[in-house]
C-alpha cells in the first residue's frame, strides 16, 4: 500500500498525453496566446492620426449657461 505500481504511472502518463496532446501543442498554445496579447495591445494603442483623434463636442448655445 502507498507505493505506485506500473499501472498508476501508465494511467498518469495516459492522462497527461490526452490533456496536453502530442509534441508542440503547449508551445503552439503559448504562441497563440502571445499573438492575442500583442493584437490586444496594438488595438489599445491604435494608430490614431491627429485628424482622427477625439475632438471635444461643440458647445450648444442653449446649454452654455446653466443656472
Amino acid at each position: 500500500m502507498g507505493a505506485f505500481s506500473i499501472w498508476h504511472v501508465a494511467l498518469v502518463v495516459l492522462v497527461l498525453v490526452v490533456l496536453f496532446g502530442g509534441r508542440g501543442k503547449i508551445s503552439g498554445l503559448m504562441g497563440d496566446t502571445a499573438k492575442g496579447i500583442k493584437a490586444f495591445r496594438e488595438g489599445l494603442k491604435g494608430d490614431d492620426t491627429p485628424e482622427e483623434a477625439a475632438k471635444p463636442l461643440p458647445k450648444d448655445e442653449k446649454d452654455g449657461a446653466r443656472g
